[in-house]
């Protein structure tokens, strides 16, 4: 019944799951073609929308190669001096049909027990993607065993990190778009607005789940920053810390923030539609997650996510570059109101919101994206009540096609 309120709450959450479940997923919704269709569950949901069949194909096996390297990365039980060389050598791999690795304990271990079907994939393509596909993964996996044996201390390291694990990925993507020649050479061209757009997402990832990685024994935040509110990472989530812990937590995402003015500008060069809104639904709901994280206590007590009707909303807003600075400006605007006027980092806030909302300001009146009749609201909730054992029990394949966008 707690779930019911929150979505009576949100009318346009009901309308929207509603609307999505009826139809309105095909728009969204992963077209899968791999032979390989049972390791889908491995790539993120915004993975494969309607695309040139080509481009799909890169897109998707490009994904599925990364997820391969990461789940040898996150691997703990691998050891060093077998991991290490893997990570260096992994590009090689997608030209050896027959290599493939069994010995993973990770929940992802399909995509290296399998990989024999995903590097014929990979030969499929056509050598241009090929190409790019190859040297990514080369770099990704070089810096991925450089940060093996070290942790994360500057800010400047916690850049490098994040540009090794996403931000090659946006660069591989973009020169992937315009390799397809949807989208202009500069696109692929601009490789810091493209490692923007991965840098983005990453850090928002790694301040979510500060728990759940402090439960893994990983650490991601960058000692440079959490050593000015504690003397371990640990610390943070003990109770007596707990302001100290939020400070720290609004100034990483003060700096994550700085990554949106190049988010807005790439996704404004984009001019094929699938392409569009493939980029920018995961940007939306990175915003619309560290808007729900920032000043908030239970980054450090549990997992803190968006609704699943917000972030259906999301997907299927985000469809043309004033859609995504609306969305954008929203939630910018949720965050200054939460600025606590102590905050060591309010200052630093408040001007790199100034510097989105020059970008995102509407040029008419701020007004909500949403509106409702007093008479279709009332039906609304009418409607979300007859129907929540229907809702209560949407298909498996959905939900997790949700789910994986708050991952």
């Amino acid at each position: 019944m707690e779930l019911l309120r929150k979505w009576l709450g949100h009318p346009e959450d009901i309308y929207n799951l509603l609307r999505f479940k009826m139809g309105g997923y095909r728009a969204v919704m992963p077209q899968w073609p791999l032979q390989a269709c049972f390791l889908v569950k491995t790539v993120r949901f915004w993975l494969a929308p309607v695309m040139p069949v080509d481009l799909r194909h890169a897109v998707c096996i490009f994904y599925l190669v990364l997820r391969a390297l990461d789940t040898i990365e996150d691997d703990m039980t691998i050891s060093l001096d077998v991991k290490v060389p893997m990570l260096h050598e992994f590009h090689s791999y997608l030209y050896q049909p027959e290599w493939k690795y069994m010995e993973s304990k990770e929940k992802d271990r399909q995509v290296l027990e399998d990989f024999p079907t995903i590097s014929m994939e990979f030969r499929n393509l056509s050598k241009v993607y090929q190409d790019v596909i190859s040297d990514i993964c080369h770099k990704m996996g070089v810096g991925m065993a450089e940060f093996l044996e070290k942790k994360v201390d500057s800010e400047h390291e916690w850049d490098k990190y994040c540009h090794y694990v996403a931000g090659l990925v946006g660069i591989g993507l973009s020169r992937l778009f315009s390799a397809s020649e949807l989208e202009d050479p500069i696109v692929g061209q601009d490789t810091e607005l493209a490692n923007s757009m991965g840098l983005f997402l990453q850090k928002t990832n790694i301040i979510r789940d500060y728990l759940e990685d402090q439960l893994e024994g990983r650490e991601f935040w960058p000692r440079e920053v959490w050593s000015r509110y504690a003397k371990k990472l640990s610390d943070l989530a003990k109770p007596e810390n707990i302001d100290m812990a939020v400070q720290c937590l609004n100034e990483l995402i003060t700096n994550a923030l700085h990554h949106v003015p190049d988010v807005l500008t790439y996704l404004s060069r984009l001019k094929n539609q699938s392409v569009f809104n493939f980029c920018a639904i995961p940007q939306v709901m990175a915003i619309a997650t560290l808007s729900a994280c920032y000043n908030n206590k239970q980054v450090f007590r549990g997992v803190v996510k968006i609704r699943k009707g917000q972030a259906v909303t999301l997907m299927m807003d985000a469809t043309n570059i004033q859609a995504v600075k609306a969305i954008m400006y929203q939630y910018v605007e949720e965050i200054y109101q939460k600025i606590p006027s102590t905050d060591p980092s309010c200052n630093k806030t408040q001007q790199v919101i100034a510097s989105i909302r020059a970008m995102s300001l509407p040029s008419s009146p701020m007004v909500s994206r949403h509106h409702y009749s007093p008479i279709y609201l009332s039906c609304a909730m009418l409607l979300a009540a007859l129907s929540w054992q229907y809702l209560s029990t949407i298909s498996k394949a959905t939900e997790e096609y949700v789910q994986a966008g708050e991952n």
